[in-house]
């Protein structure tokens, strides 16, 4: 940035990226020539035509070669306005970009940043309002919930009750998914903002706190958890606890729906060049023709568990997007109804 922005001091330069870009070259085409009059003005007498020859092809390729090395620091801007579009895009990191340069290259990093700080904004803007609307909404649906529980309390009659049941359980539902949006922001906002570096994983250490978080859910339908590490460790794109959220929610999807007394296995494998984890069931599947429909968020394709759990809507559709974002991929297979899943994450080594 420094070549780019002494060139931006001149006056007739300063207002154009492509001048700089043609004054830089105009240069270098020129210095062969000079270098080539001062050899031969300057030099004894008798110079051959093959010295001449010899220097000019010397000087034509050092002239070309400083060329292209300024003209590179010369990109310099475009690439700094690319990489910082794309950190904010992948992993929403606000950058700082100077803006206080005329030309074009300069404009384009002065809308880079005031877009980057316009989306932040919008962004942050966005989520304050859903959470207000959130909270204000349990306020609305709590009012008739309320009262159908003091109408419960004077010991009405059936039908009475009945409708104070309904209103309930309509008020219920209304706060399940009002928490389903607050959840959605929340996890959104944690992978988002999580970091993308290269991380080594060893499994073994991560594999309690999955099994703590899932081993109620287990007990209650009797199902057996195994796990299987035919890999130790990895060196991964994803923060460790993400890892574990991904691994709780697919193996708390496999409880789900799996049959009590059932069965689910988790491995850790080398997949060819590739490592891979698996969770697998023999609980209820799906249809191939679902598989695209599993991963939307708040899917109608939504079910109840075995034992009549109810849904969120957003934990397989998190659960991509997480690995996604950290370079991997995740997949689901099954060979039909009451034929079991498998869910396949896999990372490029």
């Amino acid at each position: 940035m420094n070549l780019y922005h002494n060139l931006s001091q001149i006056s007739f330069l300063k207002k154009s990226y492509a001048l700089k870009f043609l004054f830089v070259a105009f240069i270098g085409i020129h210095i062969p020539l000079i270098g080539i009059l001062f050899f031969v003005l300057y030099s004894n007498n008798g110079i051959s035509a093959t010295s001449i020859l010899i220097f000019s092809l010397i000087m034509t390729l050092l002239a070309t070669i400083v060329t292209l090395l300024i003209l590179n620091q010369l990109i310099k801007p475009i690439a700094t306005a690319s990489k910082s579009l794309e950190e904010y895009r992948n992993d929403r990191k606000l950058a700082v970009l100077p803006t206080e340069y005329a030309d074009e290259a300069g404009l384009l990093m002065y809308n880079i940043q005031e877009s980057i700080l316009e989306a932040e904004s919008f962004i942050n803007e966005k989520q304050d309002l859903i959470y207000m609307l959130s909270h204000d909404l349990k306020n609305f649906a709590g009012n008739p919930q309320g009262l159908a529980k003091l109408i419960l309390l004077e010991n009405p009659s059936e039908s009475v009750e009945h409708l104070a049941n309904l209103i309930c359980e309509s008020t219920n539902l209304q706060f399940r998914y009002i928490e389903n949006f607050i959840n959605l922001l929340n996890e959104q906002d944690k992978f988002i903002k999580g970091t993308r570096e290269i991380k080594t994983i060893v499994f073994s250490d991560i594999l309690p706190f999955v099994s703590e978080q899932v081993e109620q859910r287990l007990l209650d339908k009797n199902i057996k958890l195994g796990m299987t590490l035919e890999i130790t460790e990895a060196s991964l794109k994803i923060d460790e606890g993400l890892l574990i959220q991904v691994l709780v929610n697919l193996i708390s999807n496999a409880i789900k729906f799996s049959y009590f007394g059932g069965k689910i296995e988790v491995k850790f494998y080398k997949d060819n060049s590739d490592f891979a984890i698996s969770v697998s069931d023999n609980g209820i599947g799906f249809d191939k023709n679902e598989i695209d429909e599993l991963f939307k968020k708040f899917t109608k394709m939504s079910r109840l568990g075995t034992a009549n759990e109810t849904s969120t809507g957003i934990g397989l559709y998190l659960c991509k997007k997480i690995i996604e974002r950290s370079k991997g991929k995740l997949s689901a297979i099954s060979e039909g109804k009451n034929k079991g899943a498998e869910f396949k994450i896999v990372f490029d080594l």
